[in-house]
């Protein structure tokens, strides 16, 4: 193609219209991102939830140890409180272990409709892009041919005349 007035124009409309479409897919793949580390941590946050539990219980339990100590001998009855302890604390965690699980199965659910959604789209951009750059292109070539045929008219008018 010759190169006229309008060649970095079309050159620098070109260039943007291809940036606008890598940037449309790196956000798609921004977001696929996004959810996909959603679900890694609510899957990593289960450890968190037991852990928790054993801390609380062993907490619990050291204070208790130690309130039994400095009391009389058969003052109270720890070994019942330690029991309902542990079956309050157990019974909390598996109220937020079956709470982790319920969320990371939706998360995994949503990311794979957002995969499934973002690849659709993805051709859209893509097949929409493609015709833009086309229309562009034909565009380009019809100002480049009415650039040639007035620049040879031109050269063919004689201004002595």
């Amino acid at each position: 193609m010759t190169q006229n007035a309008f060649t970095a124009v079309f050159d620098a409309q070109r260039t943007a219209i291809e940036q606008s479409q890598n940037a449309t897919h790196d956000a798609l793949e921004v977001q696929s991102a996004a959810i996909g580390a959603v679900a890694t941590a609510l899957e990593n946050s289960s450890s968190f939830v037991e852990s928790n539990a054993d801390l609380t219980k062993g907490s619990v339990h050291a204070t208790l140890d130690a309130l039994e100590q400095s009391l009389p001998e058969d003052a109270a009855d720890f070994e019942q409180l330690r029991e309902l302890v542990d079956e309050s604390v157990d019974s909390a965690t598996d109220a937020q272990t079956q709470s982790l699980e319920a969320l990371t199965e939706a998360v995994a659910e949503s990311e794979a409709a957002y995969d499934e959604f973002a690849g659709q789209y993805a051709e859209a951009v893509d097949s929409s892009f493609d015709s833009f750059l086309e229309a562009h292109e034909q565009v380009e070539q019809n100002v480049t041919t009415v650039a040639e045929n007035v620049e040879d008219a031109t050269d063919e008018f004689d201004v002595s005349a």
